[in-house]
């Protein structure tokens, strides 16, 4: 170690959010909202104590005291422990059924123990062997997979590997779940992925709701227009020569001047008929109004005895008044007016909603593995809303370039959601058994959906082969089974992908970790970077950074960006480099103190957190946030510059858009000219891969909407120092343009709130 103090992390973000959480239980009516809020609300508690009582160390790799890092830990929003582990789960009925099953000499302090020991004999050893080897089992937590690879260890002849593990296990038997589900996981296609499973797409169906408003309109349409058109009906009966109907004043005839012979019955049959509708539907629009047609004809109706013509005057002219109105307005009952008006409604009322579409669509999907996913939408979304295809599609087993171009996969964030299927079945090709290759793929499906911890002090987060299972399995694999390969196009091809189908948003942890997993599979070692939290930042960076600094310097040597950003050459940092151990690893003391340089550009003063995120996003600028080493690494220029122009072009729109949006407060507006900054950073890195005149193009179409936009014309001087940096000027050593006319956009300022240029 250097000397350097070791940081944890203070409990004061969790004190944050367990107040919010409480307070927006407070805010709610619905049960079960509130139940899911007051799950938050007992996980933050769970953080707090734990900080407090020191069971739990926020910031370190091993946060939860006793705990080797490859326990799966119950992770709190931010990557705070609870002091939980993921395993430690109540038996399922199938293991309680299997419990009981059991003789009662299997030894153990409790039940959980009792069951991992029983697997760990020669009938539980048969039972695991046969589930593994028919595919029948499911592993959710990573540990679920640890007593199953025992068992193929054994089966294979590994037994030293086998007995090694299981007492790295031994001290969590009592606690853990180490043994699968038994049922069988849905298989899809290799190159395939999918979104959600079809369970998950049935429950999304299952909660469509019709909007208030819609259902209002159509029991308007459907019960009281009818309801409506009888009563005027009825009163028409009872005028005397012309109906009434309006020419400025009221014309025609009056009411109450003739009483048909069944008048009165047929107003007890309506009134009966109103009666029985209010039991099942709340008088809605225009007839709940107290003073509408509706309201009038109904209220004279009522004040009508059947055998006595009890109406005023007054009440008369009133009915007259109601009857020129609807009459003037759509016809007299009976009429075509009408009818065709009331036609066209009763069409509209009658029409499917989205809930029925819905249960049509839940009808077509049970014939289909609940925990599986769909080849083919069609025949199911045959005459279905987009909206709800657009639900079904995302259980659909296709490429992620499919799902990507079908709206399915809408983000960085959602495409790493799924990649781990695909990886997992490159990470697995080095075993040609396919029962300890099936495990494998299986555990790291599941590894990966462990929720990063908050890291201090440049730990890192528990690598897959960190967990004893997964590397007591390496066992089992093929000598000099090649697969890098096939993990390269792999790669390739989510690169490309990932830098195309999002190029305004830098590239997010959950996908840079994959894709490092992936490289690391395929015998690449791209220095991919992770962006880091400007609240908890160290100052330091590893010789990662240093690494992709030299790519980015190299990769965008003659572009605009390298003039824009003021890149220094490749040579600043390969003949060259100033290294200093810190916690136990090496750091680029060279990349950080020139990032604290550039981070002046920003400004003096502000916050700490001000001040770290400006140095960030100098590092960001440096290593082009592993644009640069994804291009080279993967040798994606070619492919890049076909794409180039109109990425470019999306991007700035994109900003653009960003920019004009009004936002509520500061900090809004703050995260509004990051994300905006970010986005602006990568399409001047995407202007390189063009030609000459498209970058002109592309330019001069910025800058012409930048200035006819009202919510963007304030950052006008960014599209002007763009302009004559891409014409080829530079920048001074404060960021603007020598006659003042434009700057340089970042991010981050570190100067006072009102000192901001944008602002």
């Amino acid at each position: 170690m250097s000397g350097e103090q070791y940081r944890t992390a203070s409990p004061a973000y969790a004190a944050g959010q367990l107040a919010r959480a409480v307070a927006r239980a407070g805010e709610l009516g619905d049960p079960v909202a509130r139940e899911r809020v007051l799950l938050k609300v007992r996980r933050w508690q769970d953080v707090l104590a734990g900080m407090a009582d020191g069971r739990v160390v926020a910031g370190s790799r091993t946060p939860v005291a006793d705990t080797p890092a490859w326990v799966t830990l119950d992770v709190a929003h931010g990557g705070f422990a609870t002091g939980r582990y993921r395993a430690e789960v109540p038996l399922t009925d199938a293991e309680a059924a299997r419990l009981a099953e059991m003789p009662e000499d299997v030894p153990g302090r409790n039940v959980r123990e009792r069951l991992n020991l029983w697997y760990l004999g020669d009938e539980g050893q048969a039972e695991l062997l046969e589930a593994v080897r028919a595919g029948r089992y499911r592993v959710d937590v990573p540990e679920d997979a640890a007593l199953a690879v025992v068992a193929v260890l054994l089966d294979r002849g590994f037994v030293e590997q086998a007995v090694e593990l299981v007492d790295e296990l031994a001290p969590f038997l009592h606690r853990l779940r180490f043994v699968p589900a038994f049922e069988a996981v849905a298989r899809i296609a290799e190159t395939a992925v999918r979104v959600a499973t079809v369970a998950e797409v049935t429950a999304s169906l299952r909660a469509v709701r019709t909007p208030r408003q819609l259902a209002a309109m159509r029991e308007t349409l459907g019960v009281w227009l009818p309801l409506y058109d009888r009563l005027v009906a009825l009163w028409c009966r009872t005028v005397d020569g012309d109906l009434p109907h309006l020419d400025g004043t009221v014309h025609g005839g009056w009411p109450c001047e003739e009483w048909p012979a069944d008048w009165a019955e047929a107003r007890s049959a309506w009134l009966a008929d109103y009666a029985e509708a209010c039991q099942h539907h709340e008088l809605s629009g225009d007839h709940a109004h107290p003073k509408s047609n509706f309201a009038r004809l109904h209220g004279a109706l009522l004040a009508c005895p059947e055998d006595s013509r009890a109406l005023s005057g007054r009440d008369v002219g009133w009915v007259r008044r109601a009857l020129a109105n609807t009459l003037t307005r759509h016809g007299a009952p009976g009429s075509d007016r009408r009818d065709t008006l009331r036609a066209t409604q009763a069409a509209i009322a009658a029409a499917p909603t989205n809930v029925e579409f819905a249960t049509t669509l839940v009808e077509r999907l049970a014939d289909h593995p609940a925990d599986g996913g769909l080849p083919s939408l069609d025949p199911l979304a045959t005459d279905m809303p987009d909206r709800l295809v657009r639900k079904v599609a995302r259980a659909l087993e296709a490429p992620a370039e499919e799902l990507v171009a079908r709206g399915v996969i809408t983000s960085g964030e959602a495409l790493a959601d799924v990649l781990p299927r695909l990886t997992s079945r490159l990470v697995a090709a080095g075993f040609d058994d396919p029962v300890p290759a099936g495990l494998h793929e299986q555990a790291y499906t599941a590894f990966r959906q462990r929720r990063s911890l908050l890291l201090l002090n440049l730990e890192h987060q528990v690598r897959f082969d960190e967990l004893p299972w997964v590397a007591a399995l390496a066992a089992c694999r093929t000598p000099g089974r090649d697969d890098t390969a096939a993990a390269r196009t792999a790669l390739r091809q989510i690169g490309l992908l990932a830098i195309t189908a999002f190029p305004h948003t830098p590239l997010p942890n959950p996908l840079i970790a994959e894709m490092s997993g992936m490289a690391t599979t395929a015998g690449l070692g791209l220095p991919l970077v992770k962006e880091l939290a400007a609240d908890i930042f160290t100052g330091r960076f590893t010789t990662t950074w240093r690494d992709a600094a030299a790519v980015a310097s190299r990769i965008t040597a003659g572009t605009p960006y390298a003039d824009y950003f003021d890149l220094p050459p490749e040579s600043r940092w390969t003949t060259r480099s100033h290294t200093i151990l810190r916690w136990g690893k090496e750091t680029a003391a060279d990349f950080s103190e020139l990032c604290a340089e550039r981070a002046r550009e920003a400004g003096n003063g502000g916050r700490t957190v001000a001040r770290n995120g400006a140095v960030l996003e100098q590092a960001q600028i440096l290593t082009t946030h592993n644009l640069a080493a994804l291009v080279s690494g993967l040798d994606l220029t070619d492919r890049l510059r076909e794409h180039a122009p109109e990425l470019a072009r999306r991007t700035f729109a994109w900003v653009v858009r960003r920019l004009s949006q009004p936002t509520d407060s500061h900090h809004a507006a703050l995260i509004q000219v990051k994300n905006a900054a970010y986005a602006w950073r990568q399409a001047i890195f995407l202007l390189g891969f063009c030609e000459p005149d498209a970058r002109l193009e592309r330019v001069a179409e910025l800058s012409r909407t930048i200035h006819a936009t009202a919510g963007a014309r304030r950052f006008a001087p960014v599209a002007d120092g763009l302009a004559h940096v891409v014409g080829g000027g530079r920048f001074t050593p404060a960021g603007t343009v020598p006659d003042g006319s434009g700057r340089r956009f970042l991010g981050w300022s570190t100067g006072s709130p009102a000192s901001a240029w944008w602002t």
